[in-house]
């Protein structure tokens, strides 16, 4: 714009789905909130269009041909974390779990509403850094820069997770998870919240909170020496989790 400020580039969203139908419509809406779109039809093309386009987020259906969309997810996350948001006509619980176990940042049933889909989208980005600095500045507070838990050292600037010199790899989702529980030290999150806070959705059904539950158990297998009994992580029955105070003993 002639005598503006350039500006930012709107995200890249691979969607890959084998029905023609679902692409159309999710080109369209992406298009419409003015994202650059880009699709695949199925698992070994999703993976050919990432490596070409380089998306910040991927829409992928679990159902695809060549290569399912679990196996897509699978070979992603040995490489890279960029964002994923899992599509599926299978509502069970069972396999909604699956796809988060393998690192997916969220999963959404099909049928869904574009709209719903679209501000999960918008959640993600945001999160991840993608166009909203004041959301990042508030998930990242002034002054909090390197945290030590234990051995861990948590650099909420880079964002990255060490111990002993070694890097542990976390995804976007699971490293604001940890921001989130250890911001305020021994005070009780509940699940609702975090869900509502790393999500940007309200719980309506008691699968929605098991997101949250696979999130914390991924991140206990990544960072707790023993997760089944974990020290830094604590479970609160019925309410939610709590982060150790940094060098106090666990009590649960």
């Amino acid at each position: 714009m002639p005598g503006g400020e350039p500006l930012e580039p709107k995200a890249t969203i691979l969607v890959v789905d084998d029905e023609a139908a679902v692409r159309r419509v999710l080109v369209m809406r992406l298009q419409l909130s003015g994202y650059r779109v880009i699709c695949a039809e199925d698992g070994e093309q999703a993976l050919e269009q990432f490596h070409s386009e380089s998306p910040d987020l991927i829409v992928l259906d679990v159902m695809l041909p060549k290569l399912d969309g679990f196996a897509v997810c699978r070979r992603l996350r040995a490489e890279s974390c960029v964002p994923i948001i899992f599509l599926s006509a299978v509502e069970a619980i069972s396999e909604r779990v699956a796809g988060l176990d393998l690192g997916a940042d969220d999963y959404l049933p099909k049928p869904f509403s574009p709209k719903e889909l679209e501000a999960r989208i918008a959640t993600i980005l945001r999160r991840v850094g993608r166009g909203n600095a004041e959301v990042e500045s508030r998930e990242m507070p002034t002054g909090q820069g390197v945290l030590c838990l234990g051995d861990l050292i948590v650099d909420t600037n880079r964002r990255q997770v060490t111990r002993g010199g070694e890097r542990i790899n976390l995804t976007y989702t699971e490293f604001s998870l940890l921001e989130l529980l250890f911001r305020e030290p021994g005070r009780v999150v509940p699940r609702a919240e975090i869900l509502e806070q790393l999500w940007g959705y309200p719980p309506r059904r008691s699968a929605d909170l098991r997101v949250v539950d696979v999130y914390v158990a991924r991140l206990r297998g990544k960072l707790e020496p023993d997760p089944r009994n974990p020290e830094l992580i604590l479970t609160v029955r019925g309410i939610g989790y709590s982060s150790q105070r940094v060098g106090e003993a666990a009590t649960a």
